[in-house]
């Protein structure tokens, strides 16, 4: 079973001829060929390719650059707006491009981002007419998604980053996993899978993170392995891990056995996009 990356994020510098919407702590470039360097460092066959909403919210065009200059190693996700009038023919069109595996939607509280004002169903009965799953990240705000995701029973959702709010920068919180018993009810929804994706982040221990091992035994069990798709959020997580200290702990944990390991590092992630990387 080839390793898949459930989450990473490539973007350019930031210039003039493609800036970006805002300065994360990341660093100045993890271009294509950067992040396919690191992959093949640590034996990472592919990955999902969410396209950077901090830099360019949605538009996705850097990512479909990557995605035809590396054919086969990456699968394109961007971020739709569910308040565009047009956001109907950007699904469409978006389905058309090749590399293209779903859709992303942000419902993390913010003003401006109202899950019941009937915008986002819209974009989850265009997700369900092109059979594209739909990204949605909802740290802090589970309740609005677990609604979000009852009321549209026939959407298929996959939940970025264990639906738990993540640091950009050490330490971890008190209490990083708050919102467990949250992601353990969300598990009762058919219709969505989950990423295992950043958690290294929220361990208080470093690296391997042995702390982590416990709150995500109880995700697996409630989920199912074929549910969790392993990642690694690189580069959001920069600041925290590097990419190879996202990738080891997982490929070498003897907290999971091989087929176990199989399922959860590209298994699960294959299944859920209908995508499996072809390294040639």
């Amino acid at each position: 079973m080839p390793i898949i990356d459930s989450q990473v994020h490539v973007y350019a510098a930031n210039t003039p001829d493609r800036p970006w919407h805002s300065v994360p702590n990341w660093p100045d470039h993890v271009n294509g060929d950067e992040m396919v360097a690191a992959m093949d460092a640590v034996g990472v066959d592919g990955a999902i390719f969410i396209s950077a909403f901090s830099m360019y919210q949605y538009d996705a065009s850097y990512a479909v650059e990557v995605g035809t200059a590396h054919p086969g190693r990456f699968a394109l996700v961007k971020s739709v707006d569910p308040a565009n009038p047009a956001v109907a023919d950007v699904i469409a069109d978006w389905k058309k491009t090749p590399g293209t595996v779903g859709i992303r939607i942000m419902l993390t509280g913010e003003p401006g981002r109202n899950p019941d004002d009937g915008d986002v169903d819209r974009v989850l009965r265009e997700a369900v007419r092109h059979d594209f799953p739909v990204n949605m990240l909802c740290w802090g705000n589970l309740d609005a998604g677990m609604a979000v995701i009852d009321r549209n029973p026939d959407a298929r959702f996959i939940i970025d980053h264990l639906g738990i709010v993540q640091p950009r920068t050490p330490p971890a919180p008190a209490d990083p996993w708050a919102d467990l018993g949250k992601v353990l009810d969300l598990a009762s929804r058919p219709n969505a899978v989950i990423k295992v994706s950043g958690a290294c982040t929220l361990s208080h221990d470093g690296y391997p993170y042995p702390d982590i091992w416990d709150p995500l035994a109880r995700v697996f069990d409630a989920w199912g392995l074929e549910r969790c798709l392993w990642g690694t959020d690189w580069t959001r997580a920069f600041a925290v891990v590097n990419y190879e200290q996202a990738v080891e702990p997982f490929r070498l944990t003897d907290r999971l056995s091989d087929s176990e390991r199989a399922m959860l590092m590209g298994g699960a992630c294959a299944k859920a996009y209908g995508w499996t990387p072809e390294t040639g």
